[in-house]
């Protein structure tokens, strides 16, 4: 695979392999990190709108049920944290 370019006083060059390598690893290494958080986002994703958690809450509240507490107890367990 071709080195990727950069542009120096309008003229458009290859990096070096030093560069290029200093690339590859700040991707790595921010690639690792959003992998790392990938599980909080997904529980985000999963818990649904402030909102729509209070009125499970309430509904639980006035129905004698667990709706809102087994939803976040499935959206825990289907993202589990990484540690």
């Amino acid at each position: 695979m071709a080195n990727e370019k950069k542009m120096v006083n309008g003229v458009v060059i290859e990096l070096t392999g030093e560069e290029q390598a200093t690339l590859n690893t700040s991707r790595a290494e921010e690639q690792a990190r959003i992998d790392a958080n990938a599980w909080k986002v997904a529980r985000m994703a999963g818990y649904g709108s402030i909102g729509d958690q209070l009125d499970m809450q309430y509904k639980d509240l006035l129905d004698d049920t667990t709706t809102w507490k087994d939803h976040i107890a499935k959206v825990k367990s289907d993202n589990p944290k990484s540690e």
